[in-house]
């Protein structure tokens, strides 16, 4: 049997759609990404699970046991497993601020309640056997963050700390995605030293995409943090990259393959945050499967069991072509085939 296995996210349907700004995209309903994601094929290959986002339209995060498991059984019947699921840690879902006072960091306690209830129900109904859940700080003010940065880490780190004894008590690991949006995450070094103070390695470790963590390397909201200059030569790329990678490869037990094309994009909450390209985006500047390798070593011995490919604000008429999903298949086989083990 080939491992790791090959998700598709299914959020991409979501983040940076709907809401009231002047062009804003519908978001695609669960059952088309289903659809999508079961018709791709590359030389017989398919995708084999998806990670998934638990908060609206795709799930009611209060959904009672029988929803879910009605949810569990369309998953399935697509021949998919369930892998990583994202808790709804965002200021208007369930959760709020890891950074803010007792009744934000309840909620943001609470939606992680919420994941692992959900997670349960999937793992004893057999559609998910493996995967984390995704949390990050949900605190977009990284100036706010600056005004006492030793404070306000802490006060991360202890919701995360406590979020994490909830995933210990559930059976279950905690992955923190670090994106350049997310206060006390927003660079490689600052992700670093919060994984340091929260101390819980066998509980609570870091979620890479390659589309995000390429951005660590320029240093964006945190130029004292790069480690790459503009005009970098592929000397200088690899001299960074493995700096980074050996940083925080030890912590990272869920993977995103992803493209950027060095640029930020973002819509709402995921403001100025890394844009995810086509897997064959001419101005990608990332080396997918190279890139992939380095946090791929030692995945297996991290508990790494799958992979996922992540999108994020793909226009609509990107996502519903059928060519996408085969050239990002096509990207993900090349992974695991570079870098991939046998059970």
């Amino acid at each position: 049997m080939n491992y790791p296995k090959l998700h598709n996210a299914m959020w991409p349907g979501l983040v940076g759609k709907g809401g009231d700004e002047e062009g804003a995209e519908p978001p695609i309903s669960l059952d088309r990404m289903l659809e999508l994601t079961a018709g791709a094929e590359v030389n017989g290959q398919k995708f084999e699970g998806i990670d998934y986002f638990l908060f609206h339209p795709h799930t009611d995060p209060d959904a009672s046991d029988d929803e879910l498991k009605a949810v569990a059984d369309k998953i399935s019947g697509h021949g998919f497993t369930v892998g990583s699921l994202v808790a709804p840690v965002w200021p208007g879902t369930v959760g709020d601020s890891a950074m803010g006072d007792d009744e934000q960091q309840q909620k943001f306690l609470t939606a992680v309640e919420k994941a692992c209830r959900i997670a349960k129900i999937f793992n004893d109904h057999g559609v998910r056997k493996y995967g984390v859940i995704r949390i990050d700080s949900a605190e977009g003010g990284i100036e706010k963050w600056r005004e006492d940065p030793k404070a306000n880490t802490a006060r991360i780190a202890d919701t995360f700390k406590k979020a994490a004894k909830i995933a210990a008590d559930h059976g279950e690991r905690l992955a923190a995605e670090g994106e350049i949006c997310w206060a006390g995450m927003h660079s490689w070094k600052d992700m670093l030293n919060l994984l340091e103070e929260v101390g819980m390695p066998e509980t609570l470790g870091f979620q890479c995409d390659l589309a995000h963590s390429y951005l660590y390397l320029l240093g964006y909201n945190a130029p004292e943090h790069a480690l790459l200059q503009e005009g970098y030569s592929d000397e200088d790329f690899d001299a960074a990259y493995k700096t980074m990678t050996d940083a925080l490869r030890p912590w990272t037990i869920d993977f995103h393959v992803a493209q950027n094309d060095g640029s930020v994009h973002g819509t709402g909450s995921h403001d100025k945050t890394g844009k995810h390209c086509p897997a064959d985006d001419p101005n990608g500047k990332l080396d997918i499967v190279k890139c992939s390798g380095y946090w791929l070593e030692g995945a297996k011995e991290r508990g790494i069991e799958h992979i996922c490919w992540d999108g994020c604000m793909f226009p609509n008429a990107m996502l519903e072509t059928p060519t996408t999903w085969n050239t990002i298949l096509s990207a993900m086989v090349d992974v695991r085939n570079a870098h991939g083990w046998s059970a």
